[in-house]
């Protein structure tokens, strides 16, 4: 009994302290996904919406330091209980979002692992059936250290979490488990293999048959049956392989130019998910970072999901010498967890993601001429217009 709650206690504990240094490497994208469940459509809880970034900071800290202290045996009873109100509550929401179908990615491990809503309920009820393994075992969990260098030990990972936290939030995650990470190329990422596995479905026909009702299912193919079709229902029985970027794109008045801004040799490109909630400070030292580009030879854009109009406001206001297009504002917000922010791309290969309070660090190339690009051809269109 001493050796598995010993072995348990250290399972549980470096499990919680992983899953929250994840999520404490990014907590914006972390608050997204807190988001998605305060949604009307979901928990219903659109007054927390506000308050997500806030949340998941305080949430993941504390999972990494209820982590720490089981392991040095801190607290075991406040420990213990507060695992299991926790993991009683993702529980909650992880079959919730399986059994409505709500959220399809809990965001338990980040980026770094995506785990189905039916596997992350799966490993919430192993973790809720350990612990409560470990609350009947706690007279075997016997603290390591003196209790003086156990209130050090938490009290140290306090420190390193609020500083990871806040390090984040004023640059980028340390590590980008994302499919935008430096060094992929976006082209590349957008392609499916020829010999990738496609969806399977299961087809669920129904016949008229001399008046009564024949039900047949199979995977497509004609069931040659005599009577009348009355209907045929389709469902996905196994997902086919999915491209890791499937939802970017950069459009312009109803024109696609992904391609075109793609296969540009030296592209420094803009995002700005949203205006409403864009740290506006951010678009002064990005308008002196993009006017150096320009005069390098860079084509230079912005990519918003807001319209054209609030864009072309933004521009006149900070006096921005390039045009905006449009894009997801999902896929803005995985690509950068920064609003504003900069990406340097040559032909979709991503070499720079930068925070706007990193704008400084953006390292460009002298060019010989600045071609003639699409970007060009709007401002000429523009102009005339």
């Amino acid at each position: 009994m001493k050796v598995l709650v010993g072995v348990s206690r250290i399972f549980v504990g470096v499990l919680f302290i992983i899953s929250g240094l994840i999520k404490l490497n990014d907590p914006v994208g972390f608050s997204f996904k807190l988001g998605d469940y305060f949604a009307p459509e979901v928990l219903n809880l659109p007054f927390l919406e506000p308050y997500a970034l806030i949340i998941a900071v305080l949430v993941v800290i504390l999972e990494v330091l209820l982590g720490v202290m089981l392991i040095v045996g801190y607290a075991k009873k406040f420990t213990l209980w507060s695992l299991l109100l926790m993991i009683g509550f993702f529980t909650f929401l992880t079959f919730y979002s399986a059994y409505f179908n709500k959220v399809t990615d809990c965001g338990c491990f980040g980026d770094a692992l995506k785990l189905t809503p039916w596997e992350s309920f799966t490993k919430d009820i192993i973790l809720f059936v350990l612990l409560v393994f470990l609350y009947k075992g706690k007279k075997y969990i016997q603290p390591f250290f003196s209790k003086g260098l156990r209130s050090i030990a938490v009290f140290v990972s306090l420190i390193l979490c609020l500083w990871l936290g806040l390090h984040v939030l004023e640059h980028l995650p340390v590590i980008d488990f994302r499919a935008y990470k430096v060094g992929a190329n976006i082209t590349k990422g957008m392609q499916t293999p020829l010999d990738a596995p496609k969806d399977v479905y299961q087809y669920t026909w129904s016949f008229d048959v001399n008046g009564q009702q024949k039900t047949v299912v199979n995977r497509g193919e004609d069931p040659k049956i005599d009577g009348s079709l009355l209907g045929v229902e389709t469902s996905v029985l196994q997902k086919g392989y999915e491209p890791p970027i499937h939802d970017f794109s950069i459009e312009r008045d109803g024109t696609d130019y992904t391609t075109q801004m793609l296969e540009e040799e030296h592209l420094l490109v803009v995002i700005a998910y949203n205006l409403d909630v864009a740290q506006n400070q951010g678009f002064i030292a990005i308008k002196a970072a993009t006017d150096t580009a320009i005069e390098k030879g860079y084509t230079v854009i912005g990519i918003s999901a807001s319209s054209t109009p609030e864009t072309e406001k933004l521009a006149a206001k900070y006096q921005l010498d390039f045009p905006f297009y449009f894009c997801d504002m999902t896929a803005l917000k995985t690509i950068i967890r920064s609003n504003p922010s900069i990406m340097n791309l040559e032909k979709g290969t991503i070499l720079q993601k930068l925070h706007f309070n990193d704008v400084d660090q953006l390292k460009l190339k002298e060019l010989k001429k600045t071609p003639l690009t699409v970007t060009t051809a709007v401002k000429v269109v523009d102009s005339i217009n």
